[in-house]
């Protein structure tokens, strides 16, 4: 059982920790951080011709090779580039440790469903939908095969409900980007890769939770179905994936840079409650009771925020109230209407 005071100490280190981080980020997309899940003596999940650790580690390294060729101010670091056991906590360790601005973690999907198909991306957050659960689980559940793990990860037990406190209380500094990117690629997975779309989900997972950067795990597909699995198996696929990867890349560079150069002093705060590829009515009966939901077309996907401050102290009292509600909550700023980092806003207000 992890104890009351073992969860504020995890909380209040991961806070400093990302804190001292992101004191030193720019809003310049230069160093990304390609992570091929599982690997050596963890195969991850099995299909019935492969292993999710051979797939992720071919993806990984075509989708570093898209980037090297066409964004060369761009250095790719690969967690691994062989069929390696690297353990969870060590490859959000070489993203910060190496200052990076994205880290991608590659990964194909499993599901007891012979029918289960499409892709995801994943965010840090609290989810507890059944489905995803799945995913977290067998996600997490690495950390098992690791050498003295209960000290790694302060007494982190992934099969342990009392877990799910930790991941609630935590708060990604980066959420609002992560989430970008993670749009932009399931946008791309829908409209090049035709891929079916099952949308941008926040899940607890390990290999994010320290990450001081953008941060996000894709899962490319089903290896448990026969088709996905060959499909994922075939050099044609496999270039299919990760261009459409490569390509989101490339989108949210383009914009998180383009944004930088244009910032100018018009700063409004929101708290953003969902983020869904359905168009939901705004009512609060669909919001948990919040009123006053706004609606946002952003891509393919629709973005719903309540609020709308001038000061962060306003929006922060107000994200306390929300997350009575909605635990995974969280506030975006927005420049003359243009998504900017938290930071980038606090920063034009306090000049």
């Amino acid at each position: 059982m992890i104890k009351l005071k073992n969860i504020i100490f995890v909380i209040s280190s991961i806070f400093i920790f990302s804190i001292n981080y992101a004191q030193d980020k720019t809003d310049n997309v230069n160093i990304i951080v390609i992570d091929a899940g599982h690997g050596g003596k963890d195969p991850g999940a099995i299909g019935k011709k492969s292993k999710e650790k051979d797939l992720t580690l071919k993806l990984a390294l075509k989708l570093g090779k898209y980037i090297e060729e066409n964004i060369p101010d761009v250095k790719i670091i690969y967690t691994r580039k062989t069929d390696k056991f690297i353990e969870l906590h060590k490859r959000s360790e070489i993203a910060n440790k190496n200052n990076a601005d994205l880290f991608i973690s590659i990964h194909v999907n499993a599901s007891r469903s012979k029918t289960a198909t499409g892709t995801s991306t994943f965010v840090m957050g609290l989810n507890r939908s059944a489905k995803q659960m799945e995913v977290v689980k067998r996600e997490n559940s690495v950390i098992l095969i690791e050498d003295n793990y209960k000290m790694k990860y302060d007494g982190f037990d992934p099969n342990s409900p009392e877990t799910e406190i930790i991941f609630s209380l935590y708060q990604n500094s980066y959420l609002d980007q992560s989430i970008r990117i993670a749009g932009e690629i399931q946008n791309q997975f829908q409209d090049k890769a035709k891929r079916i779309n099952r949308d941008v989900r926040q899940a607890g997972l390990v290999v994010l939770w320290n990450c001081s950067m953008p941060s996000i795990l894709i899962e490319t597909g089903f290896i448990t179905n026969l088709d996905e699995e060959k499909f994922l198996m075939s050099e044609n696929g496999q270039a299919i994936i990760a261009s459409a990867i490569y390509r989101a890349i490339k989108n949210y560079k383009d914009l998180v840079e383009g944004k930088k150069n244009n910032i100018q002093n018009n700063i409004t705060f929101k708290i953003q409650i969902a983020y869904s590829s359905k168009e939901i009515e705004t009512i609060p009966e669909n919001f948990n009771g919040i009123e006053n939901v706004e609606r946002v077309k952003d891509g393919n996907f629709y973005r719903y925020f309540t609020g709308n401050a001038k000061t962060y102290e306003e929006i922060a009292e107000l994200q306390t109230k929300i997350r009575k509600n909605v635990s995974q909550a969280y506030v975006i700023a927005l420049n003359n209407g243009k998504y900017i980092t938290v930071k980038d806003a606090l920063q034009l207000l306090n000049n």
